[in-house]
């Protein structure tokens, strides 16, 4: 009975987790399908959120709820930003050129956060409305914090698939996703789509920050764990949003569960295991479809 309700416990902490690496490989998705470019700095965008969070709360005073909402704003004005400046005029330019793009924008937002009096390279938490709250279920004690992780997680994605499914933009945003020429000669404006595109993942990633900093605290190498999105994304197909958020619940669960049953060290390495065993045997991830190219 005590082992089922550890690994009950176990598997709960790993969905809550797994929640957040769903929601931040679902910018990577978002941006591949209309670009076929892997943005690396969706990480540092998860950091860059957990930060401006942290000093809306801590420092302006802000409540949760407002700092939520605020920082989403924010971080949608940087991928906009980021968009507009720097990717844009890399229209054209040979796909690897971009990714390298990216690497140098996550350097880059690191760097910011280095200097910034505040920030720097400590380490910051701050509490939340379900700070030192607990559901006990039985013998199993779930933290509300998770709960909360798990519920928020779910609505907001749930918001984006009904943004990309019954609004006009996420329409169009789905036809320049499957052809973006066919989408120009339909009078869509391709180059607003992948503003709008690049908006939403970086709120994505800055979403993951603020519900990810309660648990890990606030510090700047919370890119790294973002990147762990990336096996998420390719575990559920790269060109699959659904397969993102299943990709991410599964590295979530089986990460919790090598932190608990697995020798120390496991945990930090179980996403890339994944991340290779699904390249081997099904490149094209659980839900996504393999295209072949002839030349």
């Amino acid at each position: 009975m005590e082992f089922f309700n550890e690994l009950t416990q176990t598997i709960l902490n790993g969905v809550a987790i797994g929640c957040i690496y769903g929601m931040v490989a679902l910018g990577f998705v978002l941006i591949y399908k209309s670009t076929e470019v892997i943005n690396f700095a969706q990480g540092e965008l998860l950091m860059l959120g957990a930060f401006i969070s942290y000093s809306l709360i801590t420092q302006l005073h802000l409540s949760y709820w407002t700092a939520l909402v605020v920082t989403i704003l924010a971080m949608g004005i940087v991928g906009a930003i980021l968009e507009r400046v720097v990717l844009r005029s890399l229209v054209g330019e040979p796909t690897y050129a971009i990714v390298i793009v990216t690497i140098g924008i996550s350097y880059f937002i690191r760097s910011i956060v280095s200097m910034i009096p505040g920030w720097g390279t400590d380490t910051y938490g701050f509490r939340t409305p379900f700070t030192d709250k607990f559901l006990r279920w039985g013998d199993v004690v779930i933290s509300y914090e998770y709960l909360s992780i798990v519920v928020l997680a779910l609505v907001l994605i749930a918001a984006v698939f009904v943004f990309f499914g019954y609004s006009r933009m996420g329409t169009a945003m789905r036809a320049t996703s499957q052809n973006q020429l066919a989408a120009v000669y339909m009078g869509i404006s391709v180059t607003r789509v992948f503003s709008l595109t690049w908006t939403i993942a970086a709120a994505l990633g800055g979403i993951g920050g603020i519900l990810l900093a309660p648990i890990t605290f606030v510090h700047m190498n919370m890119g790294f764990i973002g990147l762990k999105a990336v096996p998420a994304a390719v575990l559920g197909g790269f060109t699959s949003p659904p397969g993102a958020i299943v990709g991410g619940l599964i590295i979530g669960i089986t990460e919790s569960l090598a932190g608990v049953y697995l020798e120390e060290g496991w945990k930090d390495i179980a996403a890339w295991i994944i991340l290779i065993a699904v390249l081997i045997i099904r490149p094209q991830g659980l839900f996504g479809i393999q295209e072949k190219k002839k030349v």
